[in-house]
């Protein structure tokens, strides 16, 4: 019987083992129903060989295009210049991969019909932004309209190529500085590591092009803060979100917990949300 089970497991393979990677791992590790770690995939191996002897099933460690050959769910936890190297292989044998760093699929989006034409799947987790569900329905119908604003403390913005590339000085601030505002696919490439939840936003709804962002560096605030308004023919909402960073100031701490429930909806018998 216990074999039988084991047969019917999904296998997750990870790419990254920083702060959202890790709690992936532990908590597969832990026990989702129906998924088993299978494999990992890191920069230096030795540097993370304490962590994954602890875990109860220690997964191979693989080379990043590898990962496919050893799981049915790819999972990429790294910078956005490694997705296209994490999916590609993934979603040409036909796997699925569960995309983090979302705003690197714009310039990447042949992956999507590549992943169509071989069988695969492109996931994107809910991440820090409540509320995609509605905009997800809302655009059965007809959205008009989609703004956000993003408010981060210094920390989370530091090194973001938009402030590198106009010589902005943001350590000394001493009240909010609106650094960007316009598209999301702008923002996107501007700030990489910061508006993944823009780039879902857009996707989910009226595309990166039509999607309205303002970006701002805030010295009063301690978390990473999303304001989201929608006007659409079915309904007006609005909504926001104060995420708590984690270990890495760019990501909130929900970012993880985001990708575990969407693996808990792969083989879970109840699902909520759509």
């Amino acid at each position: 019987m216990t074999e039988q089970k084991a047969s019917n497991e999904l296998r997750v393979a990870i790419a990254g083992l920083g702060s959202i990677g890790s709690k992936i791992a532990t908590a597969l590790d832990q026990g989702i129903e129906g998924l088993a770690l299978s494999a990992v995939a890191v920069r230096d191996p030795a540097k993370h060989q304490s962590f994954l002897t602890s875990l109860r099933r220690p997964p191979k460690v693989l080379p990043i295009d590898q990962l496919g050959d050893a799981a049915d769910i790819v999972v990429e936890c790294a910078p956005s210049s490694q997705l296209r190297a994490i999916v590609e292989p993934a979603v040409k044998r036909g796997r699925s991969a569960v995309v983090v760093s979302v705003g690197g699929l714009l310039d990447n989006y042949d992956l999507i019909d590549l992943a169509r034409a071989n069988g695969g799947r492109i996931l994107v987790p809910t991440g820090a932004l409540i509320g995609l569900d509605a905009v997800n329905a809302a655009a059965v119908g007809t959205i008009h309209s989609v703004k956000m604003v993003t408010r981060k403390p210094i920390d989370g913005l530091k090194g973001a190529p938009f402030i590198v590339q106009n010589n902005i000085d943001i350590d000394n601030l001493r009240e909010p500085l609106k650094l960007f505002e316009g598209s999301a696919r702008d923002a996107a490439k501007g700030f990489p590591a910061n508006v993944n939840v823009a780039v879902a936003l857009s996707l989910a709804g009226i595309g990166p092009d039509r999607t309205q962002m303002q970006v701002w560096a805030d010295p009063t605030v301690t978390r990473n803060v999303h304001r989201i308004e929608v006007e659409a023919d079915s309904a007006r909402f609005s909504m926001g979100i104060e995420n708590i960073p984690s270990e890495n100031p760019k990501t909130g701490m929900i970012t993880a917990l985001s990708v575990i429930a969407l693996l808990r909806k792969q083989r879970a018998t109840l699902c909520v949300g759509t």
